[in-house]
């Protein structure tokens, strides 16, 4: 069993035991804050579709403790401060990882987060059924994170849908060919490709270039993981790439701000 397979068995172990999800906390949520807030703030047109897309790089700066790869990152983190210095920054989002056991995370980061810095945030947790989505939006995500490889197309379409429904945006992850093309026929406005293979967690850059490639023209691109230095962004916005989010990379660095201001300039 990979280690992705063991967190979505864990994943929905504890999702038999959760209560069930607070509708009414998450459409007054829903209701007080700006519709598809991530979307605008990584460039794309807030109403639908790709839009104009960014003469700049836009940074989605993460917030997690810890990983199934890299071990213990900022243990305990202080989410304030840290969505504070990416704000400094100019980070244009936050990504909170959620995931409690392999990532020791929380939802309660997202309001958190937000209501330190100001950014939309997306909440980074391996979703398997709706009522994820429903407690991730009542605590506070502006988007949150599908991946293709836990998802067939319809189910993804179903979500991306269900979001809709709440002004919330879907970032819809993939790795491979047949991922992206599950994607495509979701109609996924934003399409992430992380570069790091979830089951061996090798990373390579070339697996954005290489998916870039393959990508609507109207897509909102997001490049993730292995973006370490400011020649990392060019070579993705090459490829056309729109918005990067970086987490280990910049949780290490003393200087949070700076380091996101370094990837910006």
């Amino acid at each position: 069993m990979s280690v992705l397979d063991q967190i979505v068995e864990r994943t929905r172990q504890r999702l038999r035991s959760e209560t069930k999800p607070d509708r009414g906390t998450a459409e007054a949520v829903a209701q007080g804050r700006t519709p598809h807030a991530f979307r605008s703030a990584i460039g794309g047109a807030p109403g639908g579709g790709g839009g104009p897309k960014p003469s700049s790089p836009r940074i989605i700066a993460e917030i997690k403790s810890a990983s199934p790869s890299a071990g213990s990152i900022v243990a305990d983190p202080d989410v304030e401060t840290i969505a504070r210095d990416y704000a400094r920054g100019g980070a244009a989002a936050i990504s909170v990882v959620t995931e409690p056991e392999f990532f020791r995370g929380s939802r309660d980061w997202l309001a958190r987060a937000t209501a330190a810095s100001g950014l939309p945030a997306v909440m980074k947790d391996f979703i398997v059924e709706p009522s994820q989505i429903i407690r991730g939006i009542a605590a506070g995500a502006d988007a949150i994170l599908l991946l293709a490889s836990l998802l067939n197309a319809r189910q993804l379409a179903d979500f991306i849908g269900l979001l809709d429904v709440y002004g919330c945006d879907a970032l819809v992850e993939v790795h491979d060919e047949q991922e992206l093309e599950r994607a495509v026929t979701a109609k996924a406005p934003i399409i992430g490709v992380n570069n790091r293979d979830l089951k061996s967690f090798v990373v390579d850059l070339a697996a954005s270039e290489r998916l870039g490639a393959l990508m609507p023209a109207d897509a909102i691109r997001v490049a993730e993981s292995g973006i370490r230095v400011r020649a990392d962004v060019e070579r993705l916005q090459a490829a056309g790439f729109h918005a990067f989010l970086v987490g280990e990379s910049l949780l290490r660095q003393e200087d949070r701000a700076a380091a996101v201001q370094a990837l910006l300039s």
